[in-house]
């Protein structure tokens, strides 16, 4: 794959990055040079990964947590491995209970929709496997800036505000521990102003010093279950004690020459792969075209009705990955894409809160990482003296016992995180992801036709003006996105809208390397961050 740096049609205050030595591209620049730092030190692409997402629970929380999930596609030795670092609902926790409650769906806030966090594990089972430093060297610049603070970056301001808000309108004195640690001033912290927590860095300072143990077993681990049961919580001991992250094999398709991979179920990265089974049936030349436009909505339409009917806890789902992968099952597909906008099943997605990173070190090794709490903050809880940020994950369940997403005791939800990664000819590409709840899929498809079929740079294929489709017929773009052509779309029945800011498109990530070793990444122009290269 080539990479012309004079290739970017799109407005863009960023250029593409070009290094050898190493990269770390993520939503937050001080996160990406705490994982630079790691690879300046000797450790390798999995370390820097790592030191990114422990720094970005403190220098981003507006979008990811210590009590967050996370997955990880690794490339080690000319081999690509899955981690699926989700964790499942508590064993005391049933839909019935749910009902008992007053809910007819599951809920954002409070302790129904929190499951048992995988990112402590996540981080600790990448170091054990594939890392080269030790925890406690790994973890030392986010522990910095949690002990001594750092300067609020412009987007995530604006985002804690958002959380601020939110949880202001909360009901119960539980959420008291997110303002004692997220607006001790008694306000969102403003862009440029300090913000520290040195619960956060004694946390993450424990989690280093026992590889994450403490996180499911001790120390940390009481603090979890005391405030659950003081508050109307349903985790306990040996639903913590019990978590282990799971190595899995990704799945993949093959399109145009290339194997574009994703993490399986409880992801939905299948949607990304089923869209584009799909959309390789068609040939396509013009980027900016009607016809272009029109075919991926319907591909991504088509792929979205089938992931939500059937994507769950891989255990409990009654169609197979390789059914929905098929050849025959997409060439059906495509023949229902016609001249006009389709009626899918109906579905209003929520919005995310999520942070991607990506990392290469000069050895080959490359990585590409998601994790989050989802919808920001998460449930709204700070288990007391500790910085720990719960997420609600189980918002996601499903109470129809008929569907396979339905909650069970111990079981893993639809899961909206979800990495990238992408090889030739058993050779690494690389990397690629773009945060925000169900928005990923589509911006993955996105960003893989951006760079296959159209041939743009990183830096292009992240710039380009993006679409998300929320309901029905119902496309929101950008402000940016062809006039002439969002008229052409109308005509085909699609209901065209406009978004009010950029940031609910998602955020994006990308490192890419050639024949010759040399690393091109791409950092997403919507939000704060960088890519950071040695």
């Amino acid at each position: 794959m080539k990479f012309d740096a004079l290739y970017n049609p799109y407005p863009s205050r960023r250029s593409v990055v070009y290094a050898r030595n190493g990269m770390v591209a993520t939503s937050q620049a001080l996160a990406a040079q705490a994982g630079l730092a790691i690879l300046r030190k000797g450790g390798n692409a999995v370390d820097a990964a790592v030191a990114t997402a422990v720094c970005l629970t403190v220098v981003e929380p507006t979008s990811n947590g210590i009590g967050g999930d996370a997955f990880a596609l690794v490339w080690v030795k000319d081999k690509l491995y899955g981690l699926n670092a989700s964790g499942p609902a508590p064993t005391a926790l049933s839909p019935e209970t749910v009902r008992r409650q007053g809910h007819k769906v599951m809920p954002n806030n409070g302790w129904l929709p929190v499951t048992v966090p995988g990112a402590p594990a996540a981080w600790g089972a990448l170091v054990e496997r594939f890392g080269r430093l030790t925890l406690p060297e790994i973890m030392a610049p986010a522990i910095e800036y949690a002990a001594k603070g750092f300067p609020v970056s412009p987007i995530h301001s604006l985002q804690w505000e958002e959380g601020f808000k939110r949880f202001s309108n909360a009901d119960g004195a539980e959420f008291k521990y997110w303002f004692d640690t997220f607006a001790p001033q008694g306000h969102a912290p403003r862009a440029g102003e300090i913000w520290s927590s040195s619960d956060h860095a004694a946390t993450l300072q424990l989690l280093a010093e026992s590889k994450t143990a403490a996180f499911y077993q001790g120390e940390l681990a009481d603090k979890i279950v005391s405030f659950a049961q003081k508050s109307g919580g349903f985790i306990r001991e040996s639903d913590l004690a019990g978590f282990r992250p799971e190595w899995v094999e990704p799945i993949h398709i093959n399109y145009r020459g290339y194997d574009i991979w994703e993490i399986p179920p409880n992801g939905h990265g299948l949607i990304t792969l089923m869209a584009l089974n799909i959309l390789k049936g068609f040939t396509f030349t013009n980027k900016e075209s009607v016809e272009t436009y029109h075919k991926q909505f319907e591909a991504m339409k088509l792929a979205f009705a089938d992931g939500l009917a059937h994507i769950a806890d891989p255990r409990k789902m009654r169609v197979s990955v390789e059914d929905l992968l098929s050849d025959s099952f997409a060439a059906e597909r495509r023949k229902l894409i016609g001249s006009q906008a389709l009626q899918p099943m109906p579905v209003t997605p929520p919005k995310g809160g999520t942070v991607y990173l990506a990392t290469a070190d000069a050895e080959g090794n490359m990585v590409s990482y998601i994790q989050s709490n989802y919808m920001g903050f998460g449930s709204g809880l700070v288990v007391p003296n500790t910085g720990i940020a719960l997420h609600n994950r189980g918002c996601n369940f499903s109470l129809d016992p008929s569907h396979p997403n339905c909650l069970e005791p111990g079981k893993k939800p639809y899961h909206t995180i979800i990495p990238g990664f992408m090889t030739q000819n058993g050779r690494a590409v690389g990397p690629f992801g773009v945060m925000g709840a169900f928005v990923q899929p589509q911006g993955h498809l996105q960003m893989v036709m951006n760079t296959i079929d159209f041939q743009l740079n990183p830096q292009a294929a992240l710039d380009a003006p993006r679409w998300q489709w929320t309901s029905g017929k119902t496309i929101l773009v950008e402000n940016q996105f062809p006039e002439a052509i969002a008229e052409a779309l109308v005509r085909r029945g699609h209901d065209i809208g406009r978004t009010v800011g950029n940031i609910s498109m998602g955020r994006g990530q990308i490192i890419w390397r050639d024949e010759h070793g040399v690393l091109a990444g791409g950092t997403e122009p919507r939000t704060d961050g960088t890519a950071a290269a040695w």
